[in-house]
């Protein structure tokens, strides 16, 4: 991964100094009932409740989701990685108790491996009814959860800029967190079949670019005039101006089964940020390439995750992935360090050699099909790992 850069970036106070940025992150987990390893279609309507009172303030949230069979976490804002760690294992620590008091467990995966989207049944509030309404059977198949992490970005035209220059490095991040290859009983043949899902609706996949803060906020404002949307939330790209906060939102990410991967995940997208900062303080940029190209590395992170490479566009060639992701951590080095970060975005390395979440699941499959399960034994299997994994490391 060739450093690509042009000159004349505009500098402002966003990098004075190179700030320690604020972090988020969301996630979406699958409520599970642990002797039938299905979704739970119709969970209790006291749950989310007691889960919301569960959850300290400073520590996050927990809210609903569009199907009931979901429920979604965010952290609290915080001032390092080490801090999005903690959180995020109080948070699955805190649901998985939580539910168990229910006989139902937590998995934090893109995609359950055998429910069907058929047999869900949508959260009654009025925004997912409205959604629903207006995607009909697209909606109906949202059983898929992703990995949302928000960087603090304060003034809107660095929020544009780093927008830019960032969709360039998502294909890599998506490749790493891959965490659904299968999708109702079946073995996709992808890592991340959620996407396929997500994809589907509008207002989705890798962002525009835009010169301006002006010129993106004169698109949403066309979207709302015509109204196609009600409120800017519902552009679902794959990372975005947040609507109602200072943050750059990456949304690309499947749920990251392990705790590990889903902190080296949000650790490598706020290097990555701090980087870009840091070039712009240069007078650099991030080379820019047509987003056609972006879309196929899209694609190649979707359909083999960690497998088979990535296009390095500033060499024209498929390079595999443990290459590029030397390359990155050579190029964050110092905003590791800066940012304290150094072992969690190393963790990296563990997840190239190991597999991501839907590695290992393919290979529980696999193992209990030679050891003379039958498919639904063997896809059984896969939803006991998952559920371990998703609470593994949280205290």
């Amino acid at each position: 991964m060739a450093v690509q850069v042009d000159g004349g970036a505009r500098v402002t106070a966003f990098i004075d100094g190179l700030p320690d940025f604020t972090i988020g992150v969301e996630e979406e987990y699958l409520i599970v009932d642990p002797d039938t390893r299905d979704l739970v279609a119709n969970p209790p309507r006291a749950l989310l409740h007691e889960c919301e009172a569960a959850v300290p303030a400073d520590v996050g949230s927990v809210g609903p989701e569009l199907l009931r069979s979901q429920i979604e976490v965010g952290t609290s804002v915080c001032g390092s990685i080490a801090e999005v760690r903690e959180r995020l294992a109080t948070l699955r620590r805190t649901l998985a108790h939580t539910l168990a008091a229910h006989e139902l467990r937590i998995v934090s995966a893109s995609t359950h491996p055998f429910a069907l989207w058929s047999r869900q049944l949508p959260t009654d509030r009025e925004r997912y009814k409205a959604l629903t309404e207006d995607m009909q059977t697209l909606a109906q198949r949202m059983v898929i959860g992703g990995m949302h992490v928000h960087v603090g970005i304060p003034d809107p035209q660095d929020r544009i800029d780093v927008l830019n220059q960032i969709t360039y490095f998502l294909p890599h991040l998506l490749a790493l967190s891959t965490s659904s290859p299968f999708w109702q009983g079946r073995d996709t043949g992808l890592r991340s079949y959620r996407l396929t899902i997500l994809h589907e609706l509008p207002r989705t996949g890798l962002p525009e670019r835009f010169e301006s803060e002006g010129e993106y906020q004169r698109m949403i404002q066309s979207l709302l005039d015509a109204g196609l949307i009600d409120d800017p939330t519902k552009v679902w790209w794959d990372a975005r101006p947040h609507a109602r906060l200072p943050t750059l939102e990456m949304r690309i990410t499947d749920a990251c089964t392990s705790l590990d991967d889903a902190v080296c995940i949000a650790a490598l997208y706020v290097c990555v940020v701090s980087l870009l900062a840091r070039m712009r303080r240069a007078n650099q940029r991030w080379r820019m390439y047509p987003l056609a190209l972006l879309a196929e590395n899209s694609w190649r992170a979707q359909r083999y995750g960690i497998d088979n490479g990535l296009v390095d566009f500033g060499q024209n060639r498929i390079k595999p992935l443990d290459v590029l992701m030397e390359e990155l951590l050579d190029l964050i080095r110092e905003d590791a360090e800066r940012l304290d970060c150094v072992a969690e975005v190393e963790h990296v390395r563990t997840i190239l050699s190991r597999g991501t979440s839907a590695h290992r699941q393919i290979a529980v499959y696999e193992s209990q099909r030679r050891a003379g399960a039958t498919e639904q034994e063997a896809l059984d299997a896969v939803v006991d790992w998952l559920i371990e994994e998703t609470t593994a490391g949280t205290g």
